[in-house]
């Protein structure tokens, strides 16, 4: 019988995207996720809490996320958790986990009805209800 091993998280991109490829030319596009939690402690005062997340996407979803999300993009990422263990410059074992994923949603949209400023809008800037997933 098989395992599960499922991340999803909902948040905001803390850069932009980095896309590069492989050596045998496969895109992965990088990019890191807050996620916020609030909470009230025992003492009865409001907290807020990130937890950051690296999330890598691979092939036609790498190129769809690097055309469409950018720094402070709300999205909904869903995926495979994998850890990465290596031996850094000063010798300590390191351990990474990351969100290989899986699906995408962006979440960001504008209000319905609102006219686009053309002055603010870049030359071929698309509008996020106008994306296909």
């Amino acid at each position: 019988m098989a395992g599960l091993c499922k991340a999803m998280i909902i948040g905001n991109l803390g850069r932009d995207p980095e896309m590069r490829y492989t050596p045998s030319g496969r895109p992965v596009t990088s990019f890191s996720v807050a996620c916020n939690h609030v909470y009230t402690s025992a003492d009865g005062e409001r907290r807020e809490e990130t937890e950051w997340f690296r999330v890598n996407a691979w092939g036609k979803l790498a190129e769809t996320c690097n055309q469409y999300l950018k720094k402070g993009s709300r999205v909904y990422v869903e995926g495979r958790l994998r850890t990465r263990t290596w031996e850094g410059q000063d010798g300590q074992k390191r351990t990474d986990v990351e969100i290989v994923a899986s699906d995408m949603r962006i979440l960001d949209s504008r209000s319905r009805g609102e006219a686009p400023d053309a002055s603010s809008e870049e030359p071929g800037a698309v509008d996020a209800d106008q994306i296909p997933f």
